[in-house]
């Protein structure tokens, strides 16, 4: 057992689970209990990639699951004498933010505004958006996520996780800026990020880009046309887009177009010549087996574009309406140009997509071109997974990293990966095998990471974007909508002759991607003790984003995994087994559930999802853990309430009983140890509950005569060693699930923090033979099982005396009863016991009032 043990237990009379978190978080920030040293060595650190939180208002039952989980682990590691590197971060940029920001103070940014060191926020926003500029939205923006994260500080506090708050970041602070800005200069530089005007992914309602990771497929109503081109048909859901088809595509083994294939056709409403090519993604089962290619439907016309090398005409704008085209373009002969533009400017121009495809549909069946009914579909349709309209395809000038040319390098990253569970691994595969475009970097927002980046502009006033102006090393972090590049003045910002700042800021996982980098504090010697991390702990849903990104950086960068192990956690369900989402609403949140039963026993129900499954919220499984909290309490109480001030050692334990179970005992540490090795600490949690109840139930009850009679001979002493082993054992198997109960319980007989001491493990033990273990305990607790039942069934108190015990049973079983037949009897309150050996177990129990 530790060493630190006080000379005599200190019990309270009557222990009480109010309170004491309170108690023990004050003491252990007092103790600073959890702080990192910062003088370890990498061999002795243990680092934890901490997800940092979405700071954008409550935090409900799912976000904290893997936290506790996460803590669990941590706990376990410091215990086991690891010096443990565990930050805690904010992912305090984003979208999210700046909405949260627009409905609580009732404001929009207007970056055309100046700033106005004089605003004020109406104390009751309104309906109407009031404008203000980039600064002051920026400005509200701080103030908002810093009062946000106080509530998530104050929350994590109340959980008991053993985070070292000294080292807490924000994704949108100086450092984070930094090391944002920096890698981002190093990606450049090595050709690994470009800018690119490219057919982008579009939320008109967010008016940003959106990247492969962020889209979600939503089934949508949906409908069929099939339209004319000359003598070919084809089946579109978008015939709104008909004035930006660019070809018409076929599979090359389709025999129904063999000897189509090179030749054109005319488009419908518009006389667009364009011709019929092939391509191996053309699928000759969907519609007529022929497919439009418009600039631009969806992927699959980005990706026809771009391998078929097809000329442009990109139609629809940032705002969702069709822009302007030009039909007398001679990339795409049109049979009477005027004719098409004169009903393009008139029908289309202007409108948005919905608008635009009633105009279509009647044009086209009023021509003649629409061939019979629209067939009414229901087909998944890509959205912004914060969107509410469908995305569109748009061309603009994106920052991108390349990704498609390395997938090989990535897939094999994630072969090195360790998994938990090790089926995670497929997610990763499968996300990096389905990549069709470069990671979009860029975002057309206000809150995040500008790119350290500004344009010349030529004497005509044009922008030279082939000209990048990049910053200095030692000046970042910048902001070129403020800052001023090397060599010009401010006052030629926007001239002639003068210069632009990039207006774009980077995609939320471009920053918490380098959460590594940003927490382990990159460029000093700190980053050397903590990097590559240990553990990145996080939830399935975000494998595709933040996990793949944070690979990408850091194979980039240093040519390593960012972390050896990551621990995938699943989803909270509520009770209809749906995923619990604030958009949704079927949200619990934490804190009502803290107070009415306890951080422990949240904790405990946290601790019981499996490793990467998805798991039920169920209140029943609080009130179980709070039940456990206060056994636990009471189980200490009456263990140690008897101990006097010398408390026996392993070497006393001599009673077969005793040295069984202390056996089983050493089998419980094995495995539990193996199970948080494993990071599977529901597991571990399993089986120390199920041996904790066992030993309340029927070790104590068997021993508690022999251990708290008036002898003092060695089997007493036995009995007391075995009890104070088994307790510690326990109460410090608990502590990583339970910190605030164990550490109560601990300090009646300990000076320090259960916290602080030591995993438990085979050397505090005395040398037993485990083979064989419960071969002496586990005939006792069968027959005190069934003398239990024989009371309930009579209806008579488990005090009711028992006149006597007849064990039918193998000659083993009986050995076994025999070595423990005094603790036995007193344990029932059997005045006979009695040994018949039979080949079948059978317990006859006579009570004394029969």
């Amino acid at each position: 057992m530790p060493t630190d043990a006080t000379s005599a237990p200190r019990v309270p009379d009557k222990p009480t689970l109010e309170g004491i978190e309170a108690t023990w978080s004050a003491a252990w920030e007092d103790e600073r209990l959890y702080r990192f040293h910062p003088g370890a060595s990498r061999e002795q650190v243990f680092s934890i990639d901490t997800p940092p939180p979405t700071v954008s208002g409550s935090l409900h039952m799912g976000s904290v699951f893997g936290y506790v989980q996460t803590d669990a682990l941590a706990r376990y590691r410091r215990m086991s004498g690891w010096e443990l590197f565990y930050p805690m971060g904010w992912d305090d940029n984003g979208l999210p933010t700046e909405r949260r920001v627009q409905t609580y103070f009732g404001v929009r940014c207007d970056p055309s505004l100046p700033y106005d060191p004089e605003f004020e926020p109406a104390a009751e926003p309104g309906k109407e958006d009031i404008p203000v500029s980039r600064p002051n939205f920026i400005a509200l923006c701080n103030q908002l996520t810093a009062q946000d994260e106080k509530v998530f500080e104050d929350l994590w506090r109340r959980l008991g996780l053993s985070v070292d708050w000294t080292r807490s970041y924000a994704t949108i602070d100086d450092r984070s800026r930094r090391a944002s800005q920096r890698m981002f200069l190093r990606n450049l530089s090595r050709g690994e990020a470009y800018s690119a005007e490219a057919p982008t992914l579009w939320d008109v309602d967010y008016q940003t880009a959106v990247a492969q990771a962020e889209m979600e497929d939503k089934d949508q109503a949906g409908a069929y046309h099939r339209l004319r081109f000359d003598d070919i048909e084809i089946d579109t859901t978008r015939p709104e887009l008909l004035a930006a088809c660019v070809a018409l595509v076929a599979h090359p083994d389709d025999e129904r177009f063999a000897d189509r294939l090179g030749t054109t056709v005319h488009t419908p409403l518009f006389g667009v010549e364009v011709p019929i090519l092939a391509h191996e993604l053309a699928d000759p089962e969907k519609g007529t087996g022929i497919a439009m290619i418009c600039t631009f439907g969806d992927t699959t016309d980005v990706v026809w574009w771009r391998e078929l090398n097809l000329p442009t005409r990109a139609l629809i704008g940032r705002d969702g309406r069709f822009l302007a085209a030009d039909f007398a373009d001679e990339s795409l002969p049109v049979r009477d140009a005027e004719l098409a533009q004169e009903f393009y400017d008139r029908d289309v121009l202007g409108k948005t997509v919905n608008q635009a495809r009633a105009t279509i549909v009647d044009a086209l069946r009023s021509t003649g071109a629409l061939i019979g009914e629209v067939r009414e579909i229901t087909h998944p349709v890509k959205f912004y997974e914060k969107g509410e309209r469908p995305l569109e395809i748009v061309t603009s000038r994106q920052w991108f990293v390349r990704t498609l040319e390395r997938r090989d390098e990535l897939l094999a990253r994630g072969e090195e990966l360790h998994w938990h569970p090790d089926y995670m691994r497929h997610r990763y595969r499968s996300w990096v095998e389905g990549l069709n475009v470069d990671w979009n970097i860029s975002r057309q927002r206000f809150f995040g990471v500008p790119f350290p980046a500004w344009y010349p502009v030529d004497d005509n006033g044009e922008i030279n974007f082939d000209h990048l102006i990049t910053a200095d090393d030692e000046k970042l972090p910048v902001d070129p909508s403020s800052d001023v590049p090397s060599g010009y003045r401010e006052d030629q910002r926007g001239e002639p002759g003068g210069f632009v700042g990039d207006p774009d800021v980077m995609d939320t996982w471009a920053t918490s991607s380098l959460s590594p980098q940003i927490a382990g504090r990159w460029g000093t010697d700190l980053f050397q003790r903590v990097f590559p991390m240990d553990l990145r702990p996080q939830a399935h849903d975000i494998i595709r984003t933040w996990l793949f990104a944070t690979i990408v950086r850091s194979h980039f960068q240093f040519n390593s995994l960012p972390f050896s192990d990551t621990l995938i956690s699943g989803f909270i369900l509520d009770p209809d087994r749906k995923k619990m989402s604030k958009s949704i609403g079927n949200t619990v949140t934490p804190m009502p559930l803290v107070e009415k039963y306890g951080a422990d026993a949240l904790r405990y129900w946290a601790a019981g999802g499996r490793p990467g499954s998805d798991t039920a919220f169920d209140e029943g499984q609080l009130k179980i853990g709070r039940r456990l909290g206060i056994k636990i309490l009471n189980a200490s109480k009456f263990v140690l309430g008897r101990l006097d001030d010398e408390i026996p050692g392993p070497a006393e334990v001599t009673e077969p009983i005793d040295l069984d179970l202390l056996a089983l005992l050493t089998k419980l540490i094995t495995a539990t140890t193996d199970d948080f090795e494993n990071y599977d600490y529901a597991r571990a949690l399993e089986r120390t509950e199920s041996f904790f109840w066992s030993f309340c139930d029927d070790y104590v009850e068997l021993v508690k005569i022999r251990a708290y009679g008036e002898k003092d001979d060695a089997a007493t002493r036995s009995a007391r060693a075995t009890l104070a082993i088994t307790l510690s054992v326990l109460q410090r198997l608990f502590a990583p699930i339970m910190p605030f109960v164990t550490d109560e319980v601990w300090h009646w007989w300990h000076v320090h923090s259960v916290h602080a001491s030591s995993w438990p493990t085979l050397k505090e033990l005395p040398m037993l033979e485990v083979i064989g273990a419960g071969s002496t305990y586990g005939p006792v607790c069968e027959v005190l099982e069934a003398i239990r039942r024989a009371k309930s069934s009579a209806k008579v108190s488990q005090r009711a005396e028992v006149e006597s015990v007849v064990v039918r049973a193998p000659a083993e079983f009986l050995a076994a009863v025999a070595k423990c037949e005094e603790d036995l009897k007193a344990a029932g309150g059997v005045a006979t016991l009695m040994a018949r050996e039979e080949t079948e177990l059978l317990v006859e129990v006579i009570l004394a009032d029969a």
